[in-house]
């Protein structure tokens, strides 16, 4: 899994890209063909404080790519709603991919 993250108007720190990489491994735990991870830390210059900090992330999996923003007062709060949902993307996506078919037993004739 290929990780970048990036920062807009912020200086990703390393308690910060720690934190994102470790919340990042439980997709990767789910879902083990993810092939390329870019999250996007910034803060948005609102006068109200309420959902300035914002994490998006795109992830490319093998034959899909998938799309998560999440804006919160605090950014460390923002990553763990974004992780949330792209957990359930990945879920859902995994189920899909899956084969459910069986093979049908024989009939005898």
């Amino acid at each position: 899994m290929n990780l970048t993250i990036s920062g807009h108007h912020l200086d990703v720190t390393p308690a910060l890209h720690e934190y994102v990489t470790a919340k990042m491994d439980r997709i990767s735990r789910h879902f083990d063909q993810v092939v390329d991870v870019k999250v996007l830390l910034s803060v948005e210059k609102q006068k109200e404080k309420q959902g300035r900090q914002r994490a998006e992330c795109n992830i490319n999996v093998k034959g899909s790519s998938m799309f998560a923003e999440c804006a919160h007062a605090d950014l460390y709060a923002a990553v763990d709603e974004l992780v949330d949902k792209l957990d359930r993307q990945v879920v859902r996506h995994k189920d899909r991919v899956q084969d459910h078919h069986h093979a049908a037993p024989k009939r005898l004739m």
